[in-house]
């Protein structure tokens, strides 16, 4: 097992209260798996990611239980620079927002020749052509001249994959992509996800991938953990999900995509709002936006329920959200 993060908990303190933002995930990612973990903002996904790389900002951030192991260690029991050595060689992360991401004064050949500066004692020029080498392996036309330039003067598509160059450029175990492609267009989102899956087969790496998009994740994943309220509520083969949702809030993400056999209709939206993470309600947090939601729902908290051998949902009525 590449990661198995077990009963992760996480809180943030705030003036007003704790905000309980993950609570008791529990997952797995082999090498050359990919795990897609869906959800709304809000929901828990990219502080989850972040505690697993070890960048959560603490305070107000706590880890307030479980535990994080990569290759069988447990990363919560590691020393900062223990964990620091790890984050490129072991596990790299791709963000979101790639221009935030990068540093606007340094060129992006500076950047990316960092990694082999400060982690393989490379000397700049040495470090300047693996920079070169890792732009032509994301395909950037152009690499040797473009190397010098800064990353103002990239289009977004090519900023991002700017950073999946930087994630790769120590060829680590395992890769979080947090939404890599929400402020891409959707030709440019195909590129770029065609492109991670490609590099991911090419190194056997895994990837978890972070979005809120049923169909991005459709071709490229092998199974979702779908996430509300800082809670994994289903988990299942990518087929499974998408062919029979076993919780009431993955099919409404699903029922939520625009479909093209339904021109001209009003697209479906999942009634209300999360959760106040401050005020989660008691019993099923999903059950004031839910459907099938009876008075159990509303009192007991549903435990992740076994569908099949390969297949968990966190709902009484599994077996009536699976007949839809």
């Amino acid at each position: 097992m590449l990661l198995e993060v077990r009963d992760l908990h996480v809180e943030f303190r705030t003036r007003d209260g704790v905000a309980k933002a993950v609570n008791g995930v529990n997952y797995t990612v082999d090498a050359g798996e990919t795990l897609a973990v869906l959800g709304e903002s809000g929901s828990g996904k990219s502080v989850t990611a972040q505690a697993v790389m070890g960048i959560l900002d603490i305070p107000p951030g706590k880890i307030a239980g479980g535990e994080i192991l990569f290759k069988g260690q447990d990363l919560l029991k590691l020393k900062e620079n223990e964990r620091r050595k790890l984050r490129g060689s072991g596990m790299a992360m791709i963000f979101q927002d790639a221009l935030s991401a990068l540093n606007p004064v340094l060129s992006v050949g500076d950047q990316l020749g960092e990694m082999f500066t400060v982690h393989r004692g490379l000397s700049r020029k040495d470090a300047r052509a693996k920079a070169v080498e890792l732009m032509d392996r994301v395909r950037i036309p152009a690499a040797r001249e473009r190397v010098r330039q800064y990353p103002h003067q990239f289009s977004g598509g090519m900023r991002q994959r700017i950073m999946i160059a930087m994630a790769l450029a120590l060829e680590p175990d395992l890769i979080i992509a947090d939404e890599p492609t929400t402020a891409l267009d959707v030709t440019v989102q195909a590129q770029v996800m065609d492109l991670l899956a490609e590099l991911q087969r090419e190194y056997n790496m895994g990837l978890i991938l972070i979005t809120h998009d049923l169909g991005v994740v459709a071709d490229v994943a092998d199974k979702i953990a779908v996430m509300y309220a800082g809670r994994i509520v289903e988990t299942a083969p990518v087929h499974d999900i998408y062919k029979a949702p076993a919780h009431p809030y993955t099919r409404g993400l699903l029922e939520s995509i625009p479909r093209l056999d339904q021109k001209g209709q009003e697209l479906y939206a999942i009634k209300g709002l999360p959760p106040n993470l401050m005020r989660i309600p008691p019993g099923c947090a999903f059950n004031p936006r839910c459907p099938l939601a009876r008075d159990v729902c509303r009192t007991d908290e549903p435990p992740l329920y076994e569908v099949s051998k390969t297949r968990r949902s966190a709902c009484h009525f599994w077996e009536e959200a699976i007949r839809g």
